[in-house]
This record gives structure tokens, sequence and C-alpha cells, in this order.
């Protein structure tokens, strides 16, 4: 298939380093929206009548028998799909489908999306959406798009004037403050043979950190450290990032520890199309949290917004009952297992720069509205060929008001593998949030220590 052709310091410092605005807050009088016609955050709160319902404040109440443990109960598990969509009527749903979905449906007879009534359970901490509203008329871009100016933290543009903007609110979306997961990660063959890479990641953003001060690190953004704990031949490794704001000014710093060479060195590959950590060449550094890291590479468009069936409330892809034999499959996850909602996303095109360089020439962002969380992502080749499809399947944290993944899926249809990243049906405490994090956890000499443990 073709393609159509948390903190930041204001003040010296950030004028300094983020010289030249590209883009403008919004009025006061269009930030009054927010809260009203718009949900804190900048969905619109209302419904479309029949299969979007409006916005009551996402889910509020956990459900019973959660007991606080990071294993999250399925609030809708009594549910039955409204209808299944796949080869034998795709084309009659295709207008509310990415163009790699329908080559997703098309390429596998086995490949089946059950949709279910939508519910809009996303939210965020007060704390959280109300910074986001004061953000709307404060937070500009500037260095050509790759900095900001007047960021503290939440959602930036609420209400976004360009593909740019809507990209930075998936990349700076909250996520909990600091966290730590035991997550799977695998690359089945074509045949659906597959082996277990586990990982421990932390992420801790910078006004988290126990001995934060105001001022301290400006340009980054948060702190991410991810051990390799199996299978024994890989773990032990530990990569190490502090996630720069302008990557430009001042590249992502990146280490890794070797556990074989009992040493630390610096990771300049970690960013762009570099190799994922353990991914068998099936993604990129930036394809981890389905896109992250710098964005100066590309154009960025916003296409608009539209009604789409999008994975969401994805609690059934957590069940403790489940072990990774079941939800493993050739060319792609058991889809009896996964939920599709209708939603309304923002459409986002991302096209290569002239004289730039990535292996994917161009990439279609679909964000949903309620949590600015890419949930589906269509890849191109040079070529102009559909090539890599990302999904999230996405859930809501309801003890912690945070919208996350339950499972990444990024598909290559030319290969016919995929890699699915964030299981956690056989992981030992899989999501802790508040784990406590000071600056020296994160160093450099830090790395040998995680190893060591």
């Amino acid at each position: 298939m073709k393609l159509n052709k948390t903190l930041i310091a204001t003040g010296v410092f950030a004028a300094s380093l983020f010289a030249g605005n590209v883009s403008a807050a919004v009025s006061a009088e269009e930030a009054a929206k927010l809260g009203n016609s718009l949900t804190p955050i900048g969905a619109e709160k209302a419904g479309n009548g029949d299969e979007i319902p409006a916005w009551d404040g996402g889910l509020t109440s956990i459900p019973a028998g959660y007991k606080g443990d990071g294993i999250y109960v399925d609030p809708f598990k009594d549910e039955q799909p409204l209808f299944i969509i796949d080869q034998s009527n795709v084309d009659q749903y295709k207008e509310r489908l990415s163009p790699g979905q329908v080559a997703m449906i098309k390429k596998y007879d086995s490949y089946r999306m059950p949709v279910y009534k939508t519910h809009r359970t996303s939210a965020y901490p007060d704390e959280i959406m109300n910074q986001t509203v004061q953000n709307a008329t404060k937070v500009e871009l500037v260095a050509g798009g790759n900095g900001m100016e007047n960021y503290q933290e939440a959602t930036p543009f609420p209400i976004p004037n360009n593909g740019l903007e809507a990209i930075w609110n998936h990349i700076t979306r909250y996520r909990g403050g600091s966290v730590s997961r035991n997550v799977g990660q695998v690359t089945p063959t074509a045949d659906g043979s597959f082996s277990v890479v586990t990982f421990q990641d932390e992420l801790t953003w910078r006004p988290f950190l126990t001995d934060y001060e105001p001022g301290m690190d400006p340009n980054v953004l948060f702190y991410f450290k991810q051990a390799i704990t199996g299978p024994s031949r890989l773990a032990g490794n530990v990569l190490l990032v502090h996630e720069t704001i302008n990557q430009v000014e001042e590249p992502r710093r990146a280490w890794v520890y070797n556990s074989g060479q009992r040493r630390v060195r610096r990771a300049p590959q970690v960013a762009y199309d570099g190799p994922g950590t353990a991914s068998d060449g099936l993604r990129t550094s930036d394809n981890f949290d389905m896109y992250n890291g710098a964005p100066d590479r590309y154009e960025w468009e916003l296409v608009g917004k539209k009604e789409m069936y999008i994975p969401y409330n994805s609690y059934k892809l957590t069940d403790r009952s489940l072990s990774y034999d079941d939800i493993v499959q050739a060319g792609h996850i058991n889809q009896d297992l996964t939920r599709y909602e209708l939603h309304r996303v923002w459409h986002v095109r991302a096209t290569l720069k002239p004289g730039e360089r990535h292996i994917y020439a161009q990439r279609d962002f679909y964000i949903d509205e309620d949590s600015w969380q890419a949930a589906v992502i269509d890849h191109y080749d040079g070529r102009g060929e559909m090539w890599r499809v990302a999904e999230a399947h996405g859930m809501f944290f309801y003890d912690q008001k945070v919208p996350w993944y339950a499972i990444e899926t990024l598909t290559d249809l030319l290969s016919g593998r995929y890699l699915a990243l964030g299981l956690t049906n056989q992981e030992n405490n899989p999501y802790t949030f508040g784990i406590e994090r000071a600056s020296r956890d994160y160093t450099p000499s830090a790395l040998r220590r995680a190893a060591g443990r």
C-alpha cells in the first residue's frame, strides 16, 4: 500500500537555549473552552450522539477486587463485542480504520478486530489537568519546534495549532511521575515460535526526584533506566537515558552497561532509527512508547481529527490467567483477546525532511484525544510502501489516574514478523508507582550497581 503524497527553566537559560519561536500559545478566549466544551486536556467533551459518549471525568471508581498491587481488574469483563471486523466486512468499516489496520486484516485471515462499547475512561490527576489549562496560554514551541518555552509539566498544547504540538503532547504526557515496571518483550518468528526477553524499567520525571531543586538539569524531561533480567545470555545489560527536551541543542544522554565487558560506555545509537534493545531488528529506538525522542528529522502536519476504531481498555491482555503462549501467535497477537472501541483521534502525518535520514519515510499517527497517547501508527518505507503497523493496546491505570499501554505491537508486513512489548501476565510486580529515586540513581556510575542487584 502506497502512501499519500518536564520542567524547563524560563529566563536567561531558556532564552539562550531555545532562541527563535515557531508557534504561539492560544488566546485566553480559546483557552476558556478547556473545562467547558473541551475537557481540561483538550478533548471534545460531547459525544457523537450514539456511539461515542460524552466525557464525564473518566473512570472515577476503582473496580471491586482490585488489591492495589499493580495487577488490574477488568471493569468491563462481562461485555461482549458489538461486532467483529475481519476480511469479510473490512471495506464496510475502512473509513474508521487506518490504512495499516486495513492492510493487517487483508494480509492475515486470522486478524480480526472485536469492537466493543466505547468507554471514555481516560483522565489525569487534578493537578495535571489544572496545569494543562494554564499551559494553553503560556507554552510555546521554540528552536524550530525542538524545544518549549514556559513548560513546567502536564500537557503543553491542549489546543494544538500544528502537528508538532500534538506530537509533543504525546511525548510529554503524564505517566505517573516515578514508576517501575517488569515487562516482557517477544519477537516471534514467522511460524510463531518465540522466546521472552524481560526488562525492569524505571521512569522518573525530573520534578519527582527526591533531591529535586528548581533549576536542576533544566533541559531534561525524565530519567529512564532499563535492565535486562532475562534470558541469562542478556541479563545484566543496562541502559540509562537522560531524556533531554531540545535534543538538537543537546543530544539525548545515553549510556549502556555491558555485563560481559563489565564496563559503561556512551550509547549515541540509542536515538532515531538506531536498533531497539533486544528487538531482533524489528523496532527502532524511536519506536519505543510508540514514538519518542527528537522530532527534528520530520515535517509534521496536523491532518485533522476523525472517529476511528482503536485498541482501548485492553485489560484482558493483562489477565494473569493467561500465559504468553495464549497471547503470542504467528503473524500477530491473539486478536480474540483484544478490544477496540470507537474514539476520536488526531491524525498527524510525519514526512521525512529533504536531506535527512531515517528508515521510515513517512509515519501517520492516530492519537487518542482523551489521553494524547498514540494509539496507531502506520510506517512507510522509502519507496512509499506500507511497511510496519504499530498498535498500542491502551488501558487506564485507575488507581493512579494514568492512561498507558498494556501492550505495544509493531508488525512488519513485509517479513511477516512482529514485536510485542509490555507483556506482564507472567511477571512479578508488573507496575509500581511512586518509587523514590534521587539523581544519584541515574548516573553512569549507578549502572554497575543496578546490574549487580
